[in-house]
């Protein structure tokens, strides 16, 4: 547990000198580019198209048990928040409070840092972060909210190659996975996750190649906001 805490801490303090040289660029070298959100089933392969974006685009990726083990660390709560000036920082708050409140949320500790670590990531941008709800806490000019699908059966056939497992044991791991997933974002965020009006793009990997999503989504990206 040591070694997995120090491994955290370090992604962060990497990340934040990162946030902090690119502070000191002229803002004319800046891309505009909002954080790609990737909600997905599991088994459909969303996770290696998040990685193919970011590696496409050159991005910042944060996969959602990365972003699970900032959430559960006030320490590294505290390093992120260091990377926003007060301006940043004054408009994490206003982020925060709209979305508690748009949303009729009761957030514990928990979910206070998740908002705040999500937040902090989406103040600094060019990002590709995976889970955890993250196309609910940023606002719309700060975001492209993928979701990525796919046939029950295609996605247990996928977790049972990818994992060695048979078939039923596969199934049990799809079914339990996404009946978590729907249920944390349930409970922080007072949403449907399978809700499609909540993403602004769904791919279906059983009829779409991951390549071709990844290469789909890169240009879509690219042309409207590079």
């Amino acid at each position: 547990m040591k070694t997995k805490a120090r491994s955290i801490h370090q992604i962060v303090e990497d990340q934040a000198q990162k946030w902090n040289r690119l502070q000191s660029e002229p803002k004319a070298a800046k891309r505009i580019m909002p954080v790609i959100t990737v909600s997905r089933e599991p088994g459909s392969g969303g996770k290696l198209i998040a990685k193919g974006i970011a590696q496409k685009l050159g991005l910042d990726m944060f996969h959602q048990e990365v972003i699970h083990e900032m959430a559960q660390s006030a320490r590294v709560e505290t390093r992120l928040l260091e990377t926003l000036d007060e301006k940043g920082l004054s408009v994490l708050e206003d982020w925060i409070t709209s979305l508690v409140r748009e949303r009729h949320l009761w957030p514990d500790e928990y979910a206070q840092h998740l908002m705040k670590v999500i937040a902090t990531i989406g103040r600094h941008g060019r990002a590709v972060l995976v889970g955890r709800g993250a196309n609910f806490v940023l606002p719309s000019d700060r975001r492209f909210r993928l979701r990525v699908v796919a046939s029950q059966d295609f996605r247990i056939a996928n977790v049972a190659r990818d994992y060695g497992v048979n078939v039923k044991e596969a199934k049990r791991r799809v079914i339990r996975t996404e009946s978590d997933r729907k249920a944390f974002i349930h409970k922080y965020f007072n949403a449907d996750i399978s809700d499609p009006l909540n993403y602004d793009l769904v791919l279906n990997t059983e009829t779409v190649s991951i390549d071709a999503a990844v290469a789909g989504v890169s240009r879509i990206l690219t042309e409207q906001f590079g």
